[in-house]
């Protein structure tokens, strides 16, 4: 068995949570470094949890996690709406029936938008076009497989926790507007995922803390997209990944390097959760 540098914890991080998308993958090699790894492997062996903290549902990280040998410590997924790990350990929130017609409404108004709506075992899609496939090609061989179906009438009989049009600012504005509890976070300029305005990455991030009894004080959290910047500003430490877009960025207590050179690896030493 490969022997891991067991470090001495400082800033009494206990817990740290990471993003998939543009964080632990890049967006070029469309691989984990082997240095984030290597990473999380010192950090767990110092008595640190490490969690996932992504906008993808559960049926949708298989395809980065398998090529991980890593074991979480527990899934924020939906960002933030549905929170699970090994031990039985389970919360969510699922959006309000009363929104989810008032969006399907709005789709049936507007047939030319692709939507992607989000159960805890079946990720959907309304229909396709060419902007979906463009984007499911930049994510390369991290892509979850695509699947088709009728949101009428399964997205009411169904628990839906997420619900990602593929539509511009001006139009998200409009549809939340119509909504009673509902905004949208966005870590891709293609679309925007729409879940209950009182969720986000920090109700799943306090879902574990209250559960193992974590402070706000003792997380850390790394992101680089706009569904990250609540996040990056909740944690005790928040650090946006040299490729992060502004919002996160500005919400971060530091920018480290990009996803393909050590970003996350450099961040901890720099920190000092890890030491040389």
């Amino acid at each position: 068995m490969e022997d891991v540098t067991i470090d001495e914890p400082h800033h009494d991080i206990k817990a740290v949570f990471f993003d998939i998308d543009g964080t632990l993958t890049s967006f070029v090699t469309h691989t984990v470094p082997a240095s984030t790894v290597e990473a999380i492997h010192r950090l767990q062996a110092g008595g640190i949890k490490v969690f996932i903290c992504t906008g993808r549902a559960p049926s949708q990280m298989n395809v980065v996690l398998d090529t991980m040998p890593v074991t979480f410590d527990g899934i924020v997924a939906f960002n933030g709406q549905y929170c699970f790990d090994n031990t039985g350990f389970f919360a969510s929130q699922a959006i309000d029936t009363g929104d989810i017609r008032i969006i399907i409404n709005w789709l049936a108004a507007h047939p030319e938008v692709v939507c992607n709506f989000g159960e805890k075992d079946y990720v959907y899609f309304n229909h396709s076009n060419d902007r979906l496939q463009a984007t499911w090609k930049k994510l390369g061989k991290t892509a979850p497989t695509r699947y088709f179906d009728d949101p009428m009438p399964r997205a009411i009989t169904h628990e839906t926790f997420q619900i990602s049009p593929f539509i511009a600012a001006e139009q998200e504005a409009e549809l939340v507007g119509l909504c009673s509890n509902i905004r949208g976070v966005r870590w891709h300029p293609d679309f925007t995922d729409l879940i209950p305005a009182d969720g986000g990455k920090p109700r799943g991030i306090q879902r574990f803390m209250k559960h193992y009894g974590i402070a706000r004080e003792q997380t850390m959290a790394f992101g680089d997209g706009g569904n990250d910047t609540d996040m990056l500003a909740f944690a005790g430490i928040g650090v946006a990944m040299g490729n992060a877009t502004a919002e996160p960025k500005a919400a971060a207590d530091y920018i480290t390097d990009d996803v393909d050179h050590d970003g996350v690896l450099n961040a901890l030493l720099h920190w000092g959760v890890l030491k040389d």
